[in-house]
């Protein structure tokens, strides 16, 4: 890799697309990459866009899964970086991991912190019905709970379901790094302290509990629609009732009126048919 314009030296912990995004957008501004740290191969999303986009050989890049093993630490420490950048990564990075990149290392996470720290942010928006959006921070000893650099709220419609709303929080989360990344540089940041008990936490667990539809207890029809609309997310299995043992899943489409009505003109059109919508 060449000299970066900024002269920072990066090690990217990164996974699936919005890591690879990230990844390639840094490299058309010239960062300098030193180091690539992927989850196994069985476990990454994106890996090999990612690999090909920065021309790192397969060889040279470092496994995740094996942070804490003193070779690769050693090999983290040999690359000299000045800054760690995490993207989606799903390993938890230890306070001496963090202690080797003298101007710390950052996380782009998928929820507007202090809310929805932890797993699946696009799931509890929903069902918690906190604000949904992106956080640029610092890493520290805990779990997403970092000094703030910048976030970004993003809308939670009523139409919207886990799915929809994950794809929403991929582009922002490109967005937000985009505009963040020249002020890390100048090292002007203003960093905004989280209170820890503050906001939310989740689990990956966490799901388990809403995920089965007691048929017997009483839900308000919010409730019920949001933990359908929440867990539905092909190719994923989702909310469930059982019936005689079995576990029936379901799955909610939500169409606002603008759309059917598009929807019911194009069928027509499709007939050779088509005559002007109009609503009822």
């Amino acid at each position: 890799m060449g000299a970066g314009k900024s002269a920072m030296r990066i090690l990217l912990f990164a996974n699936n697309w919005v890591g690879w995004q990230v990844a390639r957008w840094l490299k058309d501004q010239g960062e300098s990459i030193v180091a690539l740290v992927l989850h196994p191969p069985t476990k990454r999303k994106f890996g090999e866009e990612i690999i090909e986009c920065l021309g790192f050989p397969e060889a040279g890049v470092l496994d995740g899964s094996r942070l804490r093993h003193p070779e690769v630490v050693g090999m983290i420490r040999q690359s000299g970086p000045d800054i760690g950048i995490s993207i989606l990564f799903d390993y938890v990075l230890r306070a001496d991991l963090v202690g080797l990149f003298p101007a710390g290392v950052i996380n782009l996470h998928p929820a507007y912190l202090p809310y929805n720290r932890g797993q699946y942010p696009n799931v509890w928006s929903i069902i918690e019905r906190t604000p949904a959006g992106v956080t640029v921070h610092y890493i520290d000893e805990g779990i997403d709970t970092g000094d703030i650099i910048a976030r970004k709220q993003v809308s939670v419609e009523p139409v919207d379901t886990g799915e929809t709303l994950y794809y929403k929080l991929e582009r922002a989360c490109v967005e937000l790094f985009r505009e963040t990344w020249p002020l890390i540089l100048s090292g002007q940041v203003i960093r905004i302290q989280q209170e820890k008990k503050d906001g939310t936490y989740h689990c990956t667990r966490d799901t388990e509990k809403i995920d089965r539809i007691d048929l017997n207890r009483m839900y308000t029809a919010r409730e019920l629609i949001d933990i359908m609309r929440a867990r539905t997310f092909l190719p994923h299995p989702g909310a469930y009732i059982m019936d005689q043992g079995r576990k029936i899943y379901l799955r909610l489409q939500l169409l606002d009126e603008e759309h059917l009505t598009k929807e019911k003109c194009d069928e027509v059109a499709d007939n050779n048919h088509c005559r002007p919508c109009h609503r009822q």
